[in-house]
């Protein structure tokens, strides 16, 4: 586990993002996944990524005279913990949310900019819902969620699958009530949601 500041840095969440769920990558096809990153900014990313224990080198070959390395994300490497979030500020919250927000922007255009795409059958979706839960029932659900996603991450390219980003924001609402002060236990509708 590290601190936010190293993995919610813009580029670096970018090759993060790149790497989670891929074969292992060359710092080549990083900079061909990601070709507005300058190769002196992907380099000292990679760099800085490898070093802190973010990724891993599984794989070296020569090449004209280098050393050509390949690169995967160390899971346990790859995630703030608890401490490191309790301890962000406001501030923080907003600059890590920023950049998590542009690298998700980025994918979305970098989708979107591709030739032949077709958003309904291709499994394209950002959807938003409004859910009353206690407590118990928040954490439940967030564990629900982990191990929905968490399940199907050790499946590997081939066989008809396609890679998806799953990108998940779960943000506390002002309202703690139902609109008219009670705790909305009468409610017919128990969820609010937007979708495309």
């Amino acid at each position: 586990m590290t601190n936010a500041n190293l993995l919610l840095h813009p580029v670096r969440l970018r090759i993060l993002q790149t790497l989670v769920g891929s074969e292992p990558l060359t710092t080549a096809q990083l900079r061909d996944r990601l070709p507005d990153v300058p190769p002196a900014t992907m380099y000292r990313h990679i760099a800085t990524l490898t070093k802190a224990g973010v990724l891993e080198v599984v794989g070296e070959k020569k090449v004209r005279g280098t050393v050509e390395r390949s690169y995967q994300v160390r899971q346990d490497g790859a995630l703030v913990d608890e401490d490191a979030r309790t301890a962000m500020t406001p501030d923080d919250h907003r600059q890590a949310f920023t950049a998590f927000s542009g690298a998700m922007m980025s994918d979305f255009e970098r989708y979107l900019s591709r030739d032949g795409i077709e958003p309904a059958s291709d499994g394209l979706m950002y959807r938003q819902g409004a859910v009353w839960l206690t407590r118990e029932e928040y954490e439940a659900l967030v564990e629900e969620i982990q191990k929905a996603v968490t399940s199907r991450t050790t499946s590997t390219p081939g066989d008809g699958r396609t890679r998806h980003l799953v990108s998940i924001v779960v943000v506390p609402d002002e309202l703690g009530q139902g609109a008219d002060g009670d705790d909305g236990a009468d409610r017919d509708d128990r969820s609010d949601r937007s979708e495309t």
